[in-house]
């Protein structure tokens, strides 16, 4: 299962953003596989580092803050794809970099990193006090996918 979601993630930065996004299309195949391969590198190193650093918390809890950061970058993007006609490309990455970065943001900002039983500072007092960052990371996301079309 780790193996497909590092191949999954390696093959969309090098297909996706590599090519398409930065190189416009222009891409050769055997630089696309560099790509993949430098991706695959960087993507499992990052999920050591992350593993090495969550060791000692609750599993549950760790899911639930993926499936915050997940449905804030793609629940506005799809009821938006789905149910707004004026919903375009750019309102999209809008809402999903909005999302993930808010997310993200909260989340290491949050008691979950950050308090008394956060993972890195136990010192200081953590600025937000949600342990969940959805119920601000999702609209976030909402707001900027609207934002953009407009």
């Amino acid at each position: 299962m780790v193996a497909g979601l590092l191949i999954a993630a390696a093959t969309n930065i090098a297909h996706d953003v590599y090519t398409h996004v930065i190189k416009k299309g222009v891409s050769g195949e055997t630089t696309e596989v560099r790509v993949a391969k430098l991706a695959t590198i960087a993507v499992g190193v990052a999920a050591i580092l992350l593993a090495l650093a969550t060791k000692s918390v609750n599993v549950a809890f760790l899911v639930g803050l993926a499936f915050a950061v997940a449905a804030s970058a793609n629940l506005p993007v799809i009821l938006y794809s789905l149910y707004w006609k004026r919903f375009n490309t750019a309102g999209a990455v809008s809402a999903l970099i909005a999302g993930v970065a808010s997310a993200v943001g909260l989340v290491l900002v949050g008691p979950a990193v950050i308090g008394p039983k956060g993972l890195m500072l136990t010192d200081v007092q953590p600025l937000i006090s949600l342990i969940n960052p959805g119920v601000i990371s999702i609209p976030i996301g909402f707001f900027a996918g609207w934002l953009e079309p407009s």
